[in-house]
């Protein structure tokens, strides 16, 4: 399941099987050190946009989707550091947010709801001794489960309203790909498979189709998307911080 990058032993959520459960909050992100970008929901984009590139990546215009991007290397978050703490100050997308739980799409045919509420069981803050229960003595949910399923649903909304807003932006032929390249000590980084909006095609949009997007907020996320990029840079640099952090240990690990 896509839903669940990051997640070791996604399980569903059971009254039974759960009752005696209980979660300590998270002490650290260490579960998302290695995801150079998360999705990201149109909604997400004005706060994002202050300190994240914000891209629309997939293998094709077809299957592309708003991300936020994290990092230039493979398996490396450049905003988390080696004790798991994000960047402060630094906005965290839903998609980390929600970690130990997920909603998640039944299997075809599967009777009930079309989502399901999903824990990692691998997360290290879930005991049955401290904590906060999941569950009250009388197999109710507690106010923190509520709370937590709520996020999810409301996230859940997020992803269908964005949906849709790539859909306009795919219907109006908005999306151009957009390859990222860096020189970095004699090494060249290449990212490929993303799409950023056309600035171009944006001009020549037709009076009724812009106003529309005006009053509907796509507007506001287009320009928050494409404010975004010049972050970029500013993820480049924080690849240079931590390369010249690489290289002090080394060198300082050579010396002992």
């Amino acid at each position: 399941m896509a839903e669940v990058l990051f997640y070791e032993r996604p399980v569903p959520l059971n009254r039974t099987v759960h009752k005696d459960l209980r979660i300590k909050g998270l002490q650290n992100l260490k579960f998302a050190h290695s995801v150079h970008s998360v999705p990201l929901t149109c909604t997400e984009f004005p706060i994002a946009a202050r300190d994240i590139p914000i891209l629309f990546a997939g293998q094709d215009i077809d299957n592309t989707g708003p991300m936020a991007l994290l990092g230039l290397r493979q398996n490396e978050n450049l905003f988390i550091d080696a004790q798991g703490a994000w960047a402060m100050g630094v906005y965290i997308p839903a998609f980390v947010r929600r970690y130990p739980f997920v909603l998640a799409e039944k299997p075809v045919g599967a009777e009930g709801e079309d989502f399901t509420v999903f824990l990692d069981e691998g997360y290290e803050g879930f005991n049955d001794k401290e904590g906060e229960r999941l569950f009250k003595e009388d197999g109710t949910e507690t106010d923190m489960l509520k709370n937590a399923v709520n996020f999810l649903g409301e996230f859940q909304q997020h992803v269908a309203r964005t949906k849709q807003f790539v859909e306009d932006l795919r219907k109006h032929d908005l999306l151009e790909p957009r390859n990222i390249r860096m020189e970095r000590n004699g090494n060249v980084i290449n990212l490929n498979g993303l799409f950023v909006v056309s600035e171009e095609k944006l001009r020549k949009l037709d009076a009724e189709t812009a106003h529309r997007f005006l009053l509907d907020g796509t507007l506001g996320w287009i320009y928050a998307h494409l404010l975004s990029l010049q972050n970029i840079d500013r993820v480049g640099q924080r690849l240079a911080e931590r390369e010249q952090a690489e290289t002090a240990e080394a060198a300082s690990a050579t010396k002992n």
